[in-house]
């Protein structure tokens, strides 16, 4: 389905927020409910659709709010529940959908759900999460790794027991088996769709249902200890298990209960794995998530045939009735101008923004930001603490919105909770006719313009090692994107008049070929 009659989704853009990082209102040095309020001004001007918000609920921020010890509840440094509700009524009267973080697969060991449960092992929340005798060794009961290092299981003394955490210790994995955890987390999505929240973004989904039978996961023979030790181990019983299915539908049902005439209930879903174990999170029947996300753009080398290859494939391979999404970075991986550089950057916000499906972006990719290093001292990933000689870490992609350059950037008036970055400040990029946000506002008037562009039909016309070009039609109007992907000049593999370059002193007039690093969209 495409066009007038699609859900507002398909044709829309998803803009991710990272709370801590995008505004601070009261000085704290940490961003909060009503700065993003304050600045979603700045995301409706984009032209942007959705905001997805990360997690927002109260935490003891042992993982930057995901690790949570109130599913309805709002952590007291972001605000309030009437705090929230303002953001919403304000997202809503600019014309924005609000997507909020959901973290079903764990929760944190502060939740009163696990300090029951770890009380005994006769306690009603035993059952909750997932506890197991030690194995014949007396150490864990197998060999999973921890998504941060370290063994997926902690000895607890009060029972004489192993739980399991996919990720830190303080974030024990919730028994989707039990029917009654299942139960309490979709009635948390219910509170927060009656609060008004127009869907959510489901977190690590795949963990959902780790192996019932606790097999050990085969050893990755090609494993670099540069990716961390969770790396050495594929995650054959730990991801993607059968029984994720039943509950990402029961998810989807809830989400359609509360479907409305000004549009769906979005259900973007976190399911990192290979193109076949991401297609199962359609559903069989289209009753999953609407966006099992597309992480390819995030992971694939920076090679215009290789990313040729992969659009077919994931266009041949999406259901009927599904939709395809695209994102270039979100708050756990590097940002795109660290991995291709400016140039390039410029190049694949062109890409992003001109592809078939729904695109997210990443705050502050919109500026060109870029990871910027974090003192040791100032670190808050568990992730890079507990692997301080792999240089994995997640606080460099974290760092705040520079709004302009006041003390604080914009951002605060205290001292923020990480470094400030240097690019250039978002008021100082809205007067640039050469700056990224003038580009990445120019996509997307172009594209909100064009339902070639947001709706339309998807065909490869070229691909080699330096160009890759393609074309979007609808109802028989059709748009070219030829994208240079070298610094060298390159000719142009297709013939039309030019509507859009990523260079801005590009004549649009005098385009017959494509300068280094340059994209470029044809009227055909």
């Amino acid at each position: 389905m495409t066009g007038t009659d699609a859900p507002w989704w398909q044709s829309g853009i998803i803009y991710q927020i990272y709370p801590r990082s995008f505004q601070d209102s009261t000085g704290s040095g940490v961003g909060d409910l009503n700065g993003i309020r304050m600045r979603l001004s700045h995301v409706a001007s984009l032209g942007a659709d959705a905001v997805w918000i990360s997690p927002i609920y109260p935490s003891p921020m042992k993982d930057g709010g995901y690790d949570i010890s109130d599913y309805t509840g709002v952590e007291p440094i972001f605000g309030t529940i009437a705090d929230f509700e303002a953001l919403t009524d304000e997202a809503h009267r600019l014309g924005l959908k609000v997507l909020l973080d959901f973290v079903p697969a764990h929760s944190s060991d502060q939740h009163p759900w696990f300090q029951a449960s770890r009380r005994s092992r006769d306690d009603a929340k035993r059952d909750w999460y997932i506890w197991r005798e030690a194995g014949p060794d007396g150490g864990p009961p197998n060999n999973w790794i921890s998504e941060f290092g370290g063994p997926a299981w902690t000895w607890d003394e009060t029972t004489q027991q192993y739980y399991l955490h996919i990720y830190a210790r303080e974030q024990p994995a919730l028994n989707w088996r039990n029917p009654d955890v299942a139960q309490a987390m979709l009635d948390a999505m219910a509170t927060w769709y009656d609060r008004g929240v127009d869907g959510f973004r489901v977190d690590a989904v795949e963990h959902l249902t780790p192996d019932a039978k606790l097999r050990d996961n085969p050893k990755n023979p090609d494993w670099d200890p540069k990716e961390g030790p969770a790396r050495s181990l594929f995650r054959t019983y730990t991801s993607h298990q059968p029984e994720v299915f039943p509950h990402v539908r029961a998810m989807r049902a809830v989400a359609d209960a509360y479907a409305t005439q000004d549009g769906a209930r979005l259900l973007v879903g976190e399911a990192y794995g290979n193109i076949d174990e991401v297609m199962l999170y359609y559903g069989a029947a289209g009753d999953g998530f609407q966006l099992p996300f597309n992480f390819e753009l995030i992971q694939a080398p920076w090679d215009p045939l290789h990313i040729a290859n992969y659009i077919d494939r994931y266009e041949a391979m999406i259901p009927e009735g599904g939709w395809p999404n695209w994102v270039l970075g979100n708050h756990d991986r590097d940002r795109i101008t660290s991995r291709v550089g400016a140039a390039q950057a410029r190049v694949a916000k062109m890409l992003l923004l001109t592809l078939r499906g729904t695109p997210t972006l990443w705050q502050g990719d919109e500026l060109g930001m870029e990871n910027e290093h974090v003192p040791e001292e100032l670190l808050q990933d568990p992730w890079a603490i507990n692997n301080p000689d792999t240089g994995i870490g997640r606080d460099p992609v974290r760092i705040p919105m520079p709004w302009d350059d006041t003390l604080g950037r914009g951002f605060t008036r205290g001292t923020s909770f990480l470094p400030m970055s240097g690019i250039a400040s978002a008021a100082a990029q809205a007067q640039d006719a050469q700056s990224m946000l003038t580009l990445v506002r120019a996509l997307i008037t172009l594209r909100r313009a064009e339902p070639a562009l947001n709706c339309g039909t998807y065909s490869r016309l070229h691909a080699d090692g330096a160009v890759l070009a393609y074309c979007r039609a609808h109802e028989g109007r059709s748009l070219a994107v030829a994208l240079n992907f070298t610094d060298e000049p390159q000719p142009l593999p297709v013939q039309g008049t030019a509507r859009l370059s990523t260079l801005p002193d590009r004549d649009l007039r005098t385009v017959d070929g494509l300068l280094p690093d340059e994209g470029v969209i044809f009227d055909l």
